[in-house]
């Protein structure tokens, strides 16, 4: 019975994923929180990463951002559009690729004002050898490749 329905559950998810476009931001199955709970402020202020916390949040395009202080939360709240990372949180790469993957918030880059998140250090890895293109493939794919 186990089998089954997790069988069932499976076929579920994948067929109600192909009828419904994806989110605009990533946010993993199980949350709502944009950039995997990262101060995405942080990346521009001190050059690296920071975990947010749940006492600094705010709500923006439907999904729960967190910030690792009061400073950075203001800051967000300001201007979000200068911190939201490229693509929605999805990994650059896979987006010049013409298909969606997470971005993880441990494998960044900052180009030209904008945060970009890539899936692992392998993906950042290939999307460094040739940033710019990839921006420009992954611009051209955005957002029509959420359909």
């Amino acid at each position: 019975m186990s089998r089954q329905l997790t069988f069932i559950t499976l076929v579920f998810f994948l067929t109600a994923s192909a009828w419904a476009s994806e989110p605009a931001v990533y946010t993993g199955l199980l949350s709502n929180t944009g950039a995997g709970g990262y101060d995405t402020v942080s990346y521009f202020e001190t050059g690296k990463p920071a975990k947010g916390s749940r006492e600094y949040t705010t709500e923006h395009l439907g999904v729960t951002w967190r910030f690792a202080s009061a400073e950075n939360l203001t800051r967000f709240e300001a201007n979000p559009e200068r911190y939201l990372p490229a693509y929605g949180g999805y990994c650059a790469w896979a987006v010049a690729q013409g298909y969606l993957a997470k971005g993880d918030p441990q494998h960044w880059a900052i180009r030209d004002g904008r945060l970009y998140l890539n899936y692992n250090e392998s993906v950042q890895d290939r999307w460094l050898k040739d940033t710019e293109g990839f921006i420009r493939q992954a611009d051209a794919n955005w957002p029509k490749i959420l359909e």
